[in-house]
């Protein structure tokens, strides 16, 4: 039964990733597009950065100059005309600061007739970032939002303010050449501010807004940083158009398509799962507590993106951590549950995510693992890999949040 479940689950994740792979996003994105008179110049930034510039310049034929920003690994060859950077993410380093730096630097002093072809994704808060207060110091803010639990939207709001390119600043930098923003969207319900903290897009959140996160999470800042929570961002950008390709609904959609032709009854529960991944694990498991005895191949499908509290020293990610959380209710069950980021990274690991089935809590009793002491460590890491529950793609060149999967068998079947 565990063989069973484990290759429906390799299945699923292969067939959801490629379907939401960039390319014919973005040449979708750019079908009715049309350059100026002028120079055609790219920007990519984010974890699907180099993928979205390699569709892009294909598509495209050629341009006269551009810049990748992506994550570390996640450059995959050499694109005509354009230059690849790679930088820190979940933290920006200084290879972001650098990075944007060029970015900047390529766009400054441009004409009316000029295009800025500028393609965002995911990861692009921490990747494409210049601060305006000094580096570390931004580096401990994010810090301290991810330890918190604070959400992506909490988390962008507080950063935005503190950049020279986010909040629409970035567009700002392009003016008055044209910009054309092609955005892959991994925040639930494709809020255009918030993706990558919206370099091209105006800010909707407010000042009072900034502050009451800083409050909330009694953020640790500088006098300087309070002063640039209190300075209000860019509220309207008339050179920028805006396309939105691939989102989490695609994603949990092609899971979904790859359940039923395995023969499971897919339930698509939910495409904006937003709260702490060890209760996502738990409940996903009840679910499939409940309906174990239903003597029916069912599919619970829950995209989204949940957050982890840091509560100890271990290694891990939100995927991972929402796995292993779930192997308590699993036990004794012919049910697992599985979760992966588009990405194909979760946290600061070589994991896309992971698995747990009836099997696996008694699998970590016999290597002497606790699983709640390990939860507690935020250790799921290391506890999967010695169950063999680690799910590795590699780097998948787009990034779409997260996918969760309950998959329930009948009982002997």
């Amino acid at each position: 039964m565990k063989q069973t479940l484990k290759k429906d689950a390799d299945r699923i994740i292969s067939a959801s990733l490629k379907a939401v792979l960039p390319d014919k996003a973005v040449q979708r994105a750019l079908a009715e597009f049309k350059p100026g008179a002028g120079r055609l110049l790219l920007v990519a930034a984010g974890k699907a950065g180099w993928q979205m510039a390699k569709a892009a310049v294909d598509c495209l034929g050629h341009v006269d100059g551009g810049i990748v920003v992506t994550k570390y690994a996640h450059v995959k060859g050499d694109i005509p005309g354009v230059v690849c950077r790679e930088a820190g993410h979940p933290v920006p380093d200084e290879n972001s600061f650098r990075a944007t730096q060029e970015a900047l630097e390529l766009v400054s002093g441009l004409a009316a007739e000029d295009t800025v072809v500028f393609l965002l994704s995911g990861g692009g808060s921490a990747l494409f970032e210049k601060p305006l207060i000094p580096g570390a110091e931004l580096r401990h803010v994010t810090e301290q939002l991810l330890a918190c639990g604070a959400d992506i939207v909490e988390m962008n709001t507080v950063r935005k303010r503190l950049s020279g390119v986010k909040g629409g600043r970035f567009a700002q930098a392009c003016a008055p050449a044209r910009v054309y923003s092609v955005v892959l969207s991994d925040i639930l319900g494709d809020p255009l501010d918030m993706i990558a903290s919206g370099p091209a897009c105006p800010d909707a959140s407010t000042c009072e807004q900034a502050l009451a996160v800083a409050e909330k999470y009694r953020l640790s800042l500088s006098d300087e940083a309070r002063a640039l929570l209190r300075q209000e961002t860019p509220k309207r950008l008339d050179n920028v158009t805006t396309v939105i390709t691939g989102s989490v609904r695609e994603l949990c959609a092609a899971a979904a398509r790859e359940c039923a032709a395995l023969g499971y009854e897919p339930l698509y529960l939910t495409d904006r799962l937003s709260c702490e991944a060890r209760e996502a694990g738990a409940f996903l498991a009840n679910v499939c507590a409940t309906h174990a005895g239903d003597g029916k191949k069912l599919a619970f499908i829950a995209g989204g993106e949940t957050v982890v509290r840091l509560t100890g020293k271990g290694m891990g990610g939100r995927n991972q951590e929402l796995a292993l959380a779930a192997a308590p209710g699993l036990a004794g069950l012919d049910a697992c549950v599985f979760s992966v980021g588009s990405d194909g990274t979760d946290g600061p690991t070589d994991a896309a995510g992971g698995y747990a089935d009836g099997e696996t809590l008694a699998a970590l009793g016999e290597k002497g693992l606790d699983v709640f002491a390990v939860l507690a460590d935020n250790d799921a890491y290391h506890a999967l890999k010695a169950v063999d529950g680690l799910i590795v793609t590699g780097a998948t060149g787009t990034n779409v949040n997260d996918v969760a999967v309950a998959l329930i068998q009948p009982a002997g079947a």
